[in-house]
């Protein structure tokens, strides 16, 4: 993957109160899971993987595995990306606009899985582009993100939480996510993944240029 650009701007990691010991044990078993389909994947390819072959890899049963994760695609898709996201959008400042707070929180997460798991990110990528079960899967997940953080924006805007202008906003910056992740994944993650991200939100804001 190419090294992403460092920016002078990178936000500090938002701080969070410490977790308790049944959730920090919840955070570690997910985890292993995901370490196990990824370890998979890369030896035998996604469809050749197994639930009971993840379950053996992460010393779990099949059934824990399924209780963290309903189906495959979601071990690939889910992670606590979306809790960050939406604490980080309540604590963007007042007055600020919508589309530059959503801008500040989805290009922070990116910036943070690129940093803490880029070779989860790049295999993610790559399982967008090359299996149509994950891709239509991600669809539903982004449409559940954007969902949650609507809500936060309707908050902050003080707006109904079903306003159409607000989910309109919000499901355009997941799109648009989606869509550079594809995009980049295509061409074979040779760009800045962060850098397309602005690009793509420069889009929402001004439109197509001439």
């Amino acid at each position: 993957m190419t090294a992403m650009a460092p920016s002078a701007h990178r936000p500090a990691p938002a701080h969070r109160p410490p977790a308790g010991l049944r959730e920090r044990k919840k955070l570690k078993t997910r985890a292993a899971i995901r370490r196990a389909l990824y370890g998979l994947v890369a030896e035998q390819g996604y469809e050749a993987t197994t639930i009971e072959q993840i379950a053996a890899a992460a010393e779990v049963s099949p059934s824990t595995v399924s209780r963290y994760f309903a189906a495959k695609e979601d071990i690939v898709l889910t992670d606590e990306t979306d809790t960050a996201m939406v604490e980080m959008l309540r604590r963007r400042p007042a007055g600020e606009p919508p589309l530059q707070s959503l801008r500040f929180v989805v290009t922070h997460a990116v910036r943070a899985l690129l940093t803490e798991d880029p070779d989860a990110m790049c295999l993610r990528a790559t399982l967008l582009v090359e299996v149509p079960a994950v891709r239509a899967r991600l669809a539903e997940t982004t449409a559940e993100t954007s969902l949650l953080l609507s809500r936060v924006l309707a908050e902050r805007t003080g707006r109904d939480a079903g306003d159409l202008e607000v989910r309109v906003l919000t499901a355009a910056v997941m799109a648009a996510l989606r869509e550079v992740t594809l995009h980049w994944a295509e061409r074979g993650r040779r760009d800045d993944l962060a850098a397309l991200l602005d690009r793509a939100l420069d889009t929402l804001g001004d439109g197509l240029a001439p």
